[in-house]
């Protein structure tokens, strides 16, 4: 199955059983603050969307995604090429990175699994996808491991895993972003970007609303998912 992001500027075909990335990808590439000839790495690429939102977002990026499912890691090459973006994929484990990825990165992305309980997916890519398996603190300390001094580290996750988001995180340079799924909702998802190295306090961000009552997207969401604007995460704090 082929989907379009970013109004069709990314072209990703995507498996019809298993994960397949979505709104959180696009959102996650969105919040970040990559300029060109930086060099950014996505942890567990899957079909390349995150990735290639980036991509398309900033030209002249220099992407790498690591995904561990080989399968995987052609789909986002063959996406790369039918969208006519700019970005390299690798099979690999993330835990056991080839010789020439275990360096630092401006950027860091990740949308992990992030779900430490309830019913695990019969699918077992879906669920490798899904669950954790107490791992969430592992993938954290790794992004910002990977994450060059000054650079940032930005992952999404599921709004009930921020505890144990910041307690793998450092106690300063951590800006977190609330996802409504509607002004007054309590939010699902979160946005935390990490800013290697910094001493500025935790700050907690206005948020982003992205449902109208009718359900159709809110402006600001509209243009974050079309229009392909940025999602400001006030990096300047940090």
């Amino acid at each position: 199955m082929t989907e379009t992001f970013l109004d069709g500027r990314v072209k990703a075909r995507q498996p019809e059983t298993g994960f397949r990335s979505g709104t959180d990808a696009v959102l996650l590439a969105a919040a970040i603050p990559a300029q060109a000839a930086q060099a950014a790495l996505e942890l567990g690429a899957g079909s390349g969307v995150a990735s290639l939102c980036l991509a398309a977002r900033v030209p002249g990026v220099i992407v790498t995604g690591v995904e561990v499912d080989a399968a995987l890691v052609a789909l986002a090459g063959e996406n790369a090429v039918a969208s006519g973006l700019q970005a390299a994929f690798v099979a690999s484990d993330i835990f056991d990175l080839p010789p020439v990825l275990k360096r630092d990165f401006a950027q860091v992305l990740a949308n992990p699994p992030f779900h430490g309980e309830g019913a695990v997916p019969p699918d077992p890519a879906r669920a490798r996808a899904l669950m954790d398996d107490g791992t969430l603190p592992q993938w954290l300390s790794l992004g910002l491991q990977r994450t060059v001094s000054g650079g940032f580290f930005t992952t999404i996750l599921r709004a009930d895993r921020l505890n144990d988001a910041l307690a793998a995180l450092p106690k300063t340079g951590v800006n977190i972003l609330p996802l409504w799924p509607r002004a007054g909702m309590a939010a699902k998802r979160v946005i935390l970007q990490a800013r290697k190295g910094s001493r500025a306090p935790v700050g907690l961000l206005a948020g982003l609303a992205l449902h109208e009552a009718d359900g159709r997207y809110t402006a600001a969401a509209e243009a974050i998912l079309r229009d392909g604007a940025s999602l400001a995460m006030d990096s300047g704090r940090l």
